[in-house]
């Protein structure tokens, strides 16, 4: 089970956007990396490839790693470590914030 999903809330925990929330928007589970929206921001420069293209500088996010940031639970608010909790007796577990216990 993945400890970060797509749409989560994150923390980032180190790095020059330390203390800064944003959305997953991708995953890449094969490198450890996440997308996370208006964190690890890069500067492009881009040049005119096509006709009708534009050039320009643009600013998008960067990969980070998985390791440097934590989930934020959506009831009590704050960043928390995922445990698997079985939500029936079918045995299909979902995750769980570590302090409170809700489902995330």
């Amino acid at each position: 089970m993945s400890r970060v999903k797509k749409n989560d809330q994150v923390i980032v925990l180190s790095g020059k956007d330390k203390g800064k929330k944003g959305t997953v928007l991708q995953v890449v589970p094969d490198i450890n990396k996440v997308v996370v929206q208006g964190i690890g921001i890069v500067v492009r420069h881009v040049k005119q490839r096509k006709q009708g293209d534009i050039a320009g500088i643009k600013r998008e996010e960067s990969l980070i790693s998985l390791s440097k940031v934590m989930p934020v639970c959506s009831s009590c608010n704050k960043p928390c470590r995922v445990r698997a909790k079985n939500v029936d007796d079918s045995g299909k577990k979902s995750r769980a914030c570590h302090r409170c216990s809700a489902i995330l």
